[in-house]
This record gives C-alpha cells, sequence and structure tokens, in this order.
C-alpha cells in the first residue's frame, strides 16, 4: 500500500500521514482526506488550535508524501 513510515518517530505525526495516505489510496478527495486528517490531529492533540492542526498536517503531508523525505520535521512537540 505504499511507504513504510516506521521512521515518523512521534505517534501523531505517523497517524496522520498513513492515514491521509490510505484515505487517498482509497479515492478520498485531497481535501476531504486533509480535512479527516487534521481531525485525527486534533483528537490526539485537543489543545491545538485549527489553523495549527492544518499548518502541521499540510506540512507532514508535503515532506513525507509529497517530497518523500525521511528526515525529521519541527513537527509538534509531544512525546514520541
Amino acid at each position: 500500500m505504499g511507504r513504510d513510515f516506521s521512521h515518523i518517530t512521534r505517534n501523531c505525526e505517523r497517524a496522520v500521514v498513513t492515514a491521509y495516505r490510505d484515505l487517498r489510496a482509497r479515492g478520498c478527495a485531497d481535501m476531504a482526506a486533509f480535512q479527516s486528517c487534521t481531525t485525527l490531529y486534533r483528537i490526539h492533540h485537543p489543545e491545538a488550535s485549527l489553523n495549527e492542526a492544518r499548518r502541521l498536517v499540510s506540512e507532514w503531508v508535503d515532506h513525507h508524501l509529497v517530497r518523500g523525505a525521511k528526515s525529521p520535521t519541527d513537527g509538534c512537540e509531544c512525546p514520541s
């Protein structure tokens, strides 16, 4: 089903990237997948604002899926 994201150390980041990839692979529209992943992030981090969640989700999708980078991201400050 695509890339292995085991190199991502934050659980919330891995969950978001995996969910986005899987939703898109199953035919979900880009914006619907993005909104779902923003909601998923906010479940992990209810203290996060909607804008913060949108920013992180877009950065993670771009970093891991668009560019295919395996380097760490700044991301959020939650423990791994």
